[in-house]
Protein backbone atom coordinates (compact mmCIF):
# COMPACT_ATOMS: atom_id res chain seq x y z
CA UNK A 1 0.00 0.00 0.00
CA UNK A 2 1.31 3.58 -0.90
CA UNK A 3 1.89 6.82 1.39
CA UNK A 4 -1.65 7.91 -0.08
CA UNK A 5 -3.62 5.29 -0.09
CA UNK A 6 -2.58 4.35 3.61
CA UNK A 7 -2.88 7.91 5.52
CA UNK A 8 -6.18 8.38 3.70
CA UNK A 9 -7.49 4.80 5.03
CA UNK A 10 -5.96 5.67 8.50
CA UNK A 11 -8.10 8.40 9.02
CA UNK A 12 -10.85 6.76 7.72
CA UNK A 13 -10.05 4.32 10.17
CA UNK A 14 -9.82 6.96 12.87
CA UNK A 15 -12.69 8.61 12.10
CA UNK A 16 -14.83 5.43 12.37
CA UNK A 17 -13.56 5.13 15.83
CA UNK A 18 -14.78 8.28 16.75
CA UNK A 19 -17.97 7.66 15.40
CA UNK A 20 -18.65 4.18 16.93
CA UNK A 21 -17.06 5.89 20.46
CA UNK A 22 -19.44 8.36 20.06
CA UNK A 23 -22.81 6.55 19.51
CA UNK A 24 -22.09 4.69 22.74
CA UNK A 25 -21.85 7.90 24.54
CA UNK A 26 -24.69 9.89 22.80
CA UNK A 27 -22.17 11.86 20.75
CA UNK A 28 -21.62 12.81 17.18
CA UNK A 29 -17.92 11.96 16.01
CA UNK A 30 -18.05 16.29 15.73
CA UNK A 31 -19.22 16.61 19.07
CA UNK A 32 -16.64 14.06 20.71
CA UNK A 33 -14.03 15.84 18.62
CA UNK A 34 -15.55 19.13 20.22
CA UNK A 35 -15.15 18.01 23.51
CA UNK A 36 -11.77 16.33 23.40
CA UNK A 37 -10.42 19.82 22.07
CA UNK A 38 -11.86 21.35 25.14
CA UNK A 39 -10.16 19.06 27.99
CA UNK A 40 -6.80 21.13 27.46
CA UNK A 41 -8.52 24.57 28.26
CA UNK A 42 -11.55 26.67 27.10
CA UNK A 43 -11.56 28.34 23.54
CA UNK A 44 -12.67 31.16 21.79
CA UNK A 45 -15.03 30.18 18.23
CA UNK A 46 -12.04 31.59 15.91
CA UNK A 47 -9.57 29.26 17.71
CA UNK A 48 -11.87 26.71 17.52
CA UNK A 49 -12.88 26.94 13.70
CA UNK A 50 -9.36 26.92 12.53
CA UNK A 51 -8.83 23.58 15.03
CA UNK A 52 -11.53 21.61 14.10
CA UNK A 53 -11.40 23.24 9.95
CA UNK A 54 -14.77 23.99 10.35
CA UNK A 55 -16.62 27.11 8.75
CA UNK A 56 -17.94 29.76 11.72
CA UNK A 57 -21.59 29.01 10.75
CA UNK A 58 -21.25 25.36 11.44
CA UNK A 59 -19.61 25.66 14.35
CA UNK A 60 -22.17 27.91 15.63
CA UNK A 61 -24.40 25.05 15.15
CA UNK A 62 -22.30 22.18 16.72
CA UNK A 63 -21.76 24.45 19.82
CA UNK A 64 -25.43 25.48 20.23
CA UNK A 65 -26.25 21.48 19.70
CA UNK A 66 -23.39 20.84 22.46
CA UNK A 67 -24.83 23.15 24.66
CA UNK A 68 -27.78 22.42 24.77
CA UNK A 69 -27.03 18.78 25.89
CA UNK A 70 -25.63 20.62 28.74
CA UNK A 71 -22.01 19.74 27.67
CA UNK A 72 -20.45 22.80 26.96
CA UNK A 73 -21.00 26.71 27.96
CA UNK A 74 -20.16 29.72 26.75
CA UNK A 75 -18.15 32.17 28.68
CA UNK A 76 -17.02 35.66 28.24
CA UNK A 77 -12.94 36.05 26.89
CA UNK A 78 -11.33 37.42 29.53
CA UNK A 79 -8.64 38.52 26.98
CA UNK A 80 -11.61 40.30 24.63
CA UNK A 81 -14.84 41.70 26.29
CA UNK A 82 -16.76 41.62 22.65
CA UNK A 83 -15.78 37.48 22.37
CA UNK A 84 -16.67 34.52 23.43
CA UNK A 85 -14.82 31.42 24.67
CA UNK A 86 -16.40 27.85 24.89
CA UNK A 87 -15.89 25.34 28.08
CA UNK A 88 -16.48 22.07 29.22
CA UNK A 89 -19.07 22.05 32.11
CA UNK A 90 -18.77 19.48 34.63
CA UNK A 91 -21.14 17.54 32.62
CA UNK A 92 -19.17 17.39 29.58
CA UNK A 93 -15.81 17.41 31.30
CA UNK A 94 -17.29 13.86 32.97
CA UNK A 95 -18.48 12.75 29.28
CA UNK A 96 -15.33 14.04 27.47
CA UNK A 97 -13.34 11.98 29.64
CA UNK A 98 -15.24 8.59 29.65
CA UNK A 99 -15.42 9.53 25.67
CA UNK A 100 -12.06 10.44 25.33
CA UNK A 101 -10.86 7.25 27.97
CA UNK A 102 -12.35 4.72 25.66
CA UNK A 103 -11.48 6.31 21.98
CA UNK A 104 -7.91 6.32 23.34
CA UNK A 105 -8.22 2.53 24.14
CA UNK A 106 -9.73 1.57 20.69
CA UNK A 107 -7.45 4.01 18.96
CA UNK A 108 -4.25 2.18 20.73
CA UNK A 109 -5.45 -1.18 19.60
CA UNK A 110 -5.66 -0.48 16.33
CA UNK A 111 -1.79 -1.01 16.08
CA UNK A 112 -1.82 -4.15 18.32
CA UNK A 113 -0.75 -6.43 15.07
CA UNK A 114 2.58 -3.96 15.60
CA UNK A 115 5.51 -4.82 18.16
CA UNK A 116 6.40 -1.76 20.42
CA UNK A 117 9.31 -0.81 18.86
CA UNK A 118 7.10 -0.62 15.34
CA UNK A 119 4.41 0.87 17.32
CA UNK A 120 6.94 3.73 18.88
CA UNK A 121 8.28 4.33 14.70
CA UNK A 122 5.04 4.99 13.71
CA UNK A 123 4.02 7.33 16.33
CA UNK A 124 7.60 9.01 15.63
CA UNK A 125 6.64 9.20 11.88
CA UNK A 126 3.14 10.05 12.45
CA UNK A 127 4.12 12.84 14.63
CA UNK A 128 6.99 14.73 12.58
CA UNK A 129 4.24 14.95 9.48
CA UNK A 130 2.15 16.11 12.06
CA UNK A 131 4.29 18.83 13.33
CA UNK A 132 5.64 19.21 9.43
CA UNK A 133 2.16 20.42 8.98
CA UNK A 134 1.86 22.61 11.73
CA UNK A 135 -1.31 20.46 12.75
CA UNK A 136 -2.68 22.23 16.02
CA UNK A 137 -2.88 20.33 19.47
CA UNK A 138 -6.67 19.18 18.94
CA UNK A 139 -5.84 16.08 21.10
CA UNK A 140 -4.66 15.61 24.72
CA UNK A 141 -1.72 13.34 24.89
CA UNK A 142 -3.18 9.66 26.92
CA UNK A 143 0.10 9.43 28.71
CA UNK A 144 0.21 12.31 30.31
CA UNK A 145 -3.60 12.19 31.07
CA UNK A 146 -6.59 14.42 30.13
CA UNK A 147 -6.32 18.51 31.67
CA UNK A 148 -9.29 19.20 34.15
CA UNK A 149 -11.04 22.38 33.36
Amino acid sequence: MGLVAALVRSSFLVDAVYAESGREHGLTPQQGKLLCVLMAQPYGMSELSGMLRLAKSSLTGLVDRTENNGLVRREADPRDSRAVQVALTPKGARLADRFYTEACGRIERLADGLDPREQESLAELLGRVVLDNNVPVVFVEPESGPARP
